[in-house]
């Protein structure tokens, strides 16, 4: 009994022991097959994923990946004007390819080239495993040569676009190129595809472009350099870029000896010799942008900069832009700027910028950034500059324009030019011909371009509000703007071309665009047009029209030099004086700045014009010469709008016709005003506390301008600028004098601001301005 007893107990703890061990082994061989089935569960899902989207991928043909990767440019017409690259590029057949130039090549890029079928998954592992460890000899992408000739040939090389997507399709098309053309073919490809830097495409030009001379006379360390450059082109330019092209050229030479294709001493040789030997003394340049490059310098700096804000890579994408650009338009604008067939120049250091844009779209027509440049390529573009005070062209989208807006003015709403001090200073407001009018309408205020009843409207709106409305029309400020800026804002002629436009087309403001659609390798259209925004209302934007109609028109307006017989249009001058501190060394009329802008129904202009250095001896705008920037506006314009449409502006149904004093004035149907009440009665004014700053600083604008709080203001004149504090010069290097002892006053000749400190961003008002029409 005792053994039969013990024997049912010794066998369950033999199978207590049997389970303990493989019930272990079960769980680990359970992790393990899930494991393998998770991993072959990815691959598959991997495999789906990527034959759906390799569905999609676009058709790549032989002109496909023959042809270079350069930007072409084209404007309105569809006619190009500019191609990215200083030359055209010079193909070379693979048998004129030195095959060491091919070594270094597949070296450096892909060293399993003549073995892989388009995607290498062993180069994947490598250059990851190389990245990890920083061993790399510059292999650190996974991408075969073939991929990227496909990526070249077809996709943007934007990194937004390297999606799994993109990725797969790229990988599809290399398996099938490299099924259609041979190892040779798809070098030659290569070869003659890439960016070298400095606008050269391909290594044949490369090599007359550097070293002036074919592929096939360059040696070892000049084929290694080219070879290792289209990773970085702009950074491995052993012109530019010496010490950072030695660096590429020897991880080239030493790739060739890990690949056996040449020796250690050959490489030794190689690196011993500077990187800059044998480079020519000059670069050929041919004609493709040359002929249109003066007309639209200024214009396709911006255009590249609208490129690069989307994403794009000119040198590498192979994209076809077509923009905006008027090319008849904006040759005729470049020969008033630089000849004096339309306008006597002072000087060749005379200065302007000037924008034109469709009301209809925002589109950007014409641009130009200066006159008498030169042969410098993508210089100065005063067009878009932002450090130049606007003067007087600020009262109808600072002043009135929210007055009709937020308060339903009427145009004949009176307003006081009476004796004004800014509030809580000693700094007194003066008009340019240091008198006052009394009250008056705000039609002739405006027309007349006098500063102290725009001030005063200012203050009866508010900043706020004004700021609002500043904001719609596409302006944006970094600091908070005061009651200054009503007589100047520091703004661009393609912001104030685009602000006014509103006024042309009804109140719809559209932000100015010179890309319309750009054509992406792989045959996509993405287009740029923009959706308009109700910025005011009709009728203000009527009733601003109209009041403006007058400046040319009538015989006390500011810009009669602008006014065009029979043509339907309106328009605003402006103009800046010095200021206080500095008004003594420049004649009493003296203007740092005059500005036009004005517009038709179908296009509006800014221009303005000034020098550069307003601080330097006789870099000032004598009286007759404010009007020049009137002249430029009135010689363009009239050729625009010889065979466009010359129609009126109508009174939208709200707003009603009355005769007052022999005049047609306009209001808002139920807000006839009181004839009686004129805006901010009184010597002083007395500004709303919550709408203004008490310092008065000077408005800062939205764009370029630099912060600084003690920058100075200059005044706007509209006739003849007397003086006016506040030393702002808009190149950043004028008087920083103390804006608020400054005097702002100027009698300037044309309508701007009186303080030049009413800029856009950082300056400080000055205290006694004057400004003219």
């Amino acid at each position: 009994m005792s053994s039969n007893q013990s024997n049912p107990q010794t066998r369950s703890e033999i199978r207590a022991k049997r389970n303990r061990g493989p019930k272990g082994h079960h769980t680990i061989w359970r992790i393990l097959k899930w494991a393998v089935v998770v991993f072959l569960a990815a691959i598959l899902l991997g495999a789906v994923v990527f034959f759906y989207y390799a569905q999609g991928a676009p058709n790549i043909s032989q002109s496909a990946l023959e042809s270079d990767t350069s930007t072409k440019i084209y404007d309105s017409n569809n006619d190009v004007i500019s191609r990215s690259g200083a030359q055209n590029r010079d193909y070379v057949k693979s048998k004129n390819i030195p095959e060491q130039l091919k070594s270094a090549v597949v070296s450096i890029e892909d060293r399993r080239f003549y073995k892989n079928h388009g995607v290498d998954p062993i180069r994947i592992v490598s250059a990851a495993m190389h990245n990890v460890t920083g061993s790399s000899l510059g292999l650190q992408g996974g991408s075969t040569l073939t991929q990227q000739l496909v990526k070249l040939s077809v996709f943007s090389t934007a990194q937004s676009d390297q999606t799994l997507k993109r990725k797969s399709q790229e990988a599809w098309l290399a398996i099938k190129v490299d099924q259609t053309y041979s190892k040779q073919q798809i070098l030659e490809f290569y070869i003659n595809k890439v960016y070298m830097g400095n606008g050269v495409y391909g290594m044949q030009t490369a090599a007359h472009y550097y070293y002036g001379k074919s592929l096939s006379k360059l040696n070892l360390q000049q084929m290694a350099m080219l070879a290792g450059m289209p990773q970085s082109p702009t950074n491995y330019d052993p012109i530019h870029h010496p010490q950072y092209a030695k660096y590429r050229r020897d991880q080239v030479l030493d790739a060739m000896v890990s690949n056996k294709v040449i020796t250690s001493g050959q490489a030794a040789a190689a690196k011993a010799t500077s990187v800059q030997t044998g480079l020519a003394k000059t670069h050929p340049v041919s004609t493709v942008n040359s002929a249109n490059q003066k007309y639209i310098d200024a214009y396709l700096k911006e255009v590249y900069a609208e490129l690069k804000s989307e994403g794009y890579n000119t040198n590498t994408d192979g994209l076809r832009v077509y923009t905006n650009l008027n090319m008849s338009a904006q040759k005729h604008l470049y020969s008033i700027a630089n000849s004096n067939n339309y306008v006597a120049y002072p000087s060749n250091k005379f200065q302007m910028g000037a924008t034109m844009v469709d009301p209809h779209n925002g589109q950007v027509v014409a641009m130009l950034g200066g006159r008498k440049t030169g042969n410098v390529t993508f210089g100065l573009n005063r067009a878009v500059q932002t450090d130049r005070s606007s003067g007087s062209t600020a009262k109808p989208i600072a002043d009135y324009g929210p007055a009709i807006q937020y308060l339903k003015y009427p145009t004949y709403q009176p307003v006081q030019d009476t004796q004004y001090y800014y509030p809580g200073t000693t700094r007194e407001l003066n008009d340019f011909d240091n008198r006052h009018e009394g009250t008056i309408t705000m039609r002739k205020a405006l027309v007349e371009s006098r500063n102290i009843p725009a001030v005063r409207t200012l203050d009866a709106v508010g900043i706020n509000r004004a700021t609002d409305f500043l904001g719609n029309l596409g302006m944006t400020f970094n600091d908070k703007l005061t009651l200054q800026n009503g007589i100047g804002l520091y703004i661009s002629t393609e912001q104030e071309a685009a602000a006014y436009a509103a006024f042309a087309n009804g109140g719809t403001y559209y932000k100015p665009h010179l890309l319309n659609h750009v054509v992406t390798a792989d045959g996509k259209t993405h287009n740029y047009g923009v959706k308009g925004k109700r910025a005011m209302s009709p009728a203000t934007a009527f009733m601003i029209t109209d009041m403006l109609k007058g400046v040319m028109t009538s015989s006390n307006g500011s810009g009669t030099a602008a006014n065009i017989s029979g043509l339907y249009q309106a328009g605003k001058t402006g103009t800046t004086a010095y200021p206080d501190d500095y008004a003594s060394q420049v004649p009493g009329d003296a203007a740092m700045d005059s500005w036009f802008t004005g517009y038709t129904k179908n296009y509006s202009l800014s221009i303005w014009t000034g020098y550069d250095k307003q601080f330097q001896a006789g870099h000032y705008i004598p009286e007759a010469q404010t009007k020049i920037a009137q002249e430029i506006y009135r010689s363009e314009m009239s050729y625009v709008q010889q065979n466009a449409s010359n129609t009126n502006w109508t009174a939208p149904s709200d707003v009603v016709a009355t005769r007052r004093n022999g005049t047609t004035e306009y209001y808002v149907s139920g807000y006839p005003g009181d004839a009686s009440t004129a805006t901010n009665d009184g010597s002083s004014s007395s500004t709303n506390t919550n709408d203004t700053t008490g310092n008065n600083e000077a408005n800062t604008n939205s764009s370029s301008r630099p912060s600084s709080s003690t920058e100075s203001s200059s005044t706007s004149t509209e006739q003849r600028p007397t003086g006016g504090n506040g030393g702002g010069n808009g190149n950043g290097n004028g008087n920083n004098n103390n804006n608020d002892t400054q005097n702002t006053n100027s009698a300037s000749t044309d309508s701007t601001s009186n303080n030049a400190n009413a800029n856009s961003g950082t300056g400080k008002s000055n205290s006694s301005t004057k400004s003219s029409q």
